[in-house]
């Protein structure tokens, strides 16, 4: 049966959402459409789970198909491969949304597929990504206390607009992609141009709006497949009630006691683990393998609450600070000799070596995807390796988190890198996280916008970032919010909750919420409490470098732009690139020629100050126009009985005629020249038809006395 749901969502675009027609083995399909964009997505969970897991294997993927907007993949294989950044991007959205929907006790593999099948250029299809994989699960048997949807929202020319086009989002100031249920709001990320705390706010409570629209539309197409397509049952968990009560009566106060008392991340985990095992030696040997592993699940409870109550009651956190303290912070620059700049930003237990390299444009990153193409003139680059928590792990190249991180640090500090006429370079950075215990991705932007400073790049100001966190209780109305979280808190929160930005304003934010009725009173005093963290952390990073050095580095190249006319830039790349490859060859540079409406743009770069002269005299000597009356200095290029052909600008020849060699008579000029002869000569003649050339010599001599000589 297929079913359709279609609605408004609020400026007269119309969304429908299909069910039934496609993929219908899936256990749950449907192909979202707004426009000429159509996203499919499936949904397929596991009858049986696997009785040793503990958690919800969930896989969540995007992709876009070439073929959705009639073009073919690069590269060599011209098929879809590996996920394009953008794309794993667009999948941790939606993951971030859906995972924590799921009931606690559901451990079914279960992997959610979407997939761009049509597209179009002026629609942004990220932002119907997560509307489609929830879908999906509402039609589905599969059990999930949804819905959800996202939407993006932006701010242009002052007005908040839901999923604004390609050409809108280039004029926005707030750019978010925010997730919410009917009641509240799940996930937030996006950037701004330094905006204010009740402006987030403001966006918030804008995309919420159109959330709920979206959401019950989804109820309403669920209710009317749900009696074809029941939700299933399921049992993934074998429980012990009488162990599940002695693990919380013989362990709570000793976890309490841990966490009340300050320490150190590996003097508490070695605590926390010897409580543990203590315990485990109660346990009859021949009952051990067991229930151990449902041990572990009650006593992992029995922790978390045991240090939640902690915080709420003591007003306490597990390494001494108070709820608003940020850890102690040292930082350091141009520690790296050799790099452009470099820097590393320490705070508590968390350190990250980040590093500035600049490029020429022949650096930029290519962004070849089915939506977005073109270049990328400034890419941040996150590493997380295991030693940053002491631990040892197989290294399998970059991770969907380091991407995510890298992200968001990218987003943060993009909007403060001068402008391109400022700037000619090419900007990557890249934080390697040397140690972790809270958050590195805000470790980076400090680290990254001191390393820019350092290389002598003229941000417009300097940024920095803070890790939230809060923790409640529902019954209480208890709540406690934490500026600068370290791991555990994270783990054990309720909210995690990421702020970068100037002092003048913010210029990213991620939020991941894990409980219902935050309310935005709540989130506002947050977000306060964040800015107060941030200006904190911002100042110890000025008392390491507080303005951008006055140059760059000896060894930073250096790169002069010139203008060419527009015809004139066949010259200078000359037949298969010939002259221009000759031009770096010799005088050691890096020449990029970019093509604008009516002239050409050229970018010299070299290390060497000299360098850069010789190849715009090279240059300038190409594009010049000769000029009756002008000297020249020429290259004999051949000789005819008439006279010489003289080479007076690169690919310019002109005709010396043989009576114009000297003011004697000459009967052959081969006598005088020969090819290769380096000689001066003046432009007497452009012919007005044909432009052909001809130049004299004896014009640059003194013209002899021929009546005194005929006296003689």
């Amino acid at each position: 049966m297929i079913v359709t749901k279609t609605f408004d969502i609020g400026d007269g675009r119309q969304i429908s959402i299909e069910t039934g027609k496609l993929a219908k083995q899936a256990d749950g399909a449907v192909v979202v459409k707004i426009g000429n964009t159509m996203l499919l997505a499936t949904v397929c969970s596991k009858k049986e789970a696997n009785e040793d897991v503990d958690f919800m294997p969930l896989q969540v993927e995007y992709q876009e198909k070439y073929s959705a907007v009639g073009r073919f993949p690069g590269g060599f294989f011209k098929r879809e491969a590996r996920p394009s950044n953008y794309e794993i991007l667009i999948a941790r959205l939606i993951d971030r949304a859906l995972r924590p929907l799921f009931p606690e006790d559901y451990h079914a593999e279960t992997q959610v597929l979407v997939t761009l099948i049509s597209g179009d250029k002026k629609e942004l299809p990220d932002a119907f990504a997560g509307l489609a994989a929830s879908a999906a699960l509402m039609v589905s048997d599969i059990p999930f206390h949804g819905p959800i949807s996202e939407v993006r929202v932006a701010r242009i020319n002052n007005v908040f607009k839901i999923n604004p086009s390609i050409e809108e989002l280039e004029n926005a100031d707030i750019d978010l992609i925010v997730a919410a249920t009917i009641d509240n709001i799940m996930m937030v990320e996006g950037e701004a141009k330094e905006v204010q705390e009740s402006d987030i706010l403001e966006a918030l409570k804008t995309a919420h709006q159109a959330i709920k629209i979206q959401c019950q539309a989804q109820i309403e197409l669920a209710a009317e497949v749900e009696k074809a397509n029941p939700k299933r049952e399921y049992c993934h968990e074998t429980n012990d009630e009488e162990l599940r009560e002695r693990i919380k009566n013989e362990t709570y106060q000793k976890i309490y006691d841990i966490a009340k008392n300050p320490t150190t991340k590996q003097e508490r985990t070695e605590a926390f683990e010897k409580v543990f095992e203590d315990f485990l030696a109660t346990i009859p040997e021949e009952e051990l393998e067991e229930k151990t592993p449902m041990a572990k699940r009650y006593y992992d409870h029995v922790q978390w609450e045991a240090v939640r109550n902690v915080v709420l009651n003591e007003r306490k956190r597990l390494d001494g600070r108070k709820l608003d303290e940020i850890r102690p912070i040292w930082s350091e620059v141009d520690y790296l000799p050799s790099a452009h700049g470099s820097a590393i930003f320490t705070r508590g237990e968390t350190q990250s070596l980040s590093t500035c390299t600049l490029g020429t444009k022949l650096d930029e990153q290519i962004i070849d995807g089915a939506i977005i193409e073109g270049t990328a003139d400034f890419m941040l680059h996150y590493n997380f390796p295991p030693f940053s928590t002491g631990e040892v792990k197989p290294i399998r190249g970059v991770g969907r988190r380091e991407i995510g991180h890298g992200n968001l640090a990218l987003r943060a500090i993009k909007p403060i890198l001068p402008d391109k006429e400022e700037n000619p370079y090419t900007i990557r950075l890249v934080s390697e996280i040397l140690e972790s215990n809270g958050s590195s991705s805000m470790a980076t932007v400090c680290a990254c916008t001191m390393a820019l400073m350092d290389a002598g790049v003229k941000i417009k100001k300097p940024v920095s970032g803070i890790a939230m966190g809060m923790i409640s209780d529902s019954d209480t109305k208890k709540y406690a919010i934490l500026s600068d979280i370290l791991g555990d808190e994270d783990h054990l929160g309720d909210m995690d909750f990421k702020v970068t930005g100037s002092k003048h304003g913010i210029t990213a934010c991620q939020m991941d919420i894990k409980v219902e009725g935050l309310s935005y009173e709540v989130l506002a005093e947050a977000l306060e409490q964040a800015k107060q963290g941030r200006l904190h952390i911002l100042g110890e990073m000025m008392k390491t470098i507080s303005e951008t050095r006055e140059d760059y580095k000896p060894h930073v190249p250096r790169i002069e732009k010139m203008q060419i006319p527009r015809d004139a830039i066949g010259a200078v790349i000359g037949p298969g690139g010939k002259v221009i490859q000759e031009i770096q060859r010799e005088t050691n540079t890096i020449i990029n020629i970019t093509e604008e409406e009516n002239y050409g743009i050229i970018d010299i770069a070299s290390s060497d100050k000299q360098s850069i002269v010789a190849a715009i005299k090279r240059i300038k000597a190409i594009v010049a126009v000769p000029e009756i009356g002008e000297v020249y200095e020429g290259k004999v290029k051949n000789l005819q009985s008439f006279g010489a052909f003289v080479e007076i600008l690169p690919g310019k020849d002109a005709l010396l005629h043989i009576s114009e060699y000297d003011w004697k008579r000459i009967d052959k000029i081969d006598q005088y020249l020969k090819v290769g002869d380096v000689i001066n000569v003046k432009l007497i003649e452009i012919d007005e038809k044909t432009g052909k050339l001809k130049i004299s010599r004896k014009a640059l001599l003194p013209k002899p006395d021929f009546n005194k000589k005929n006296k003689n």
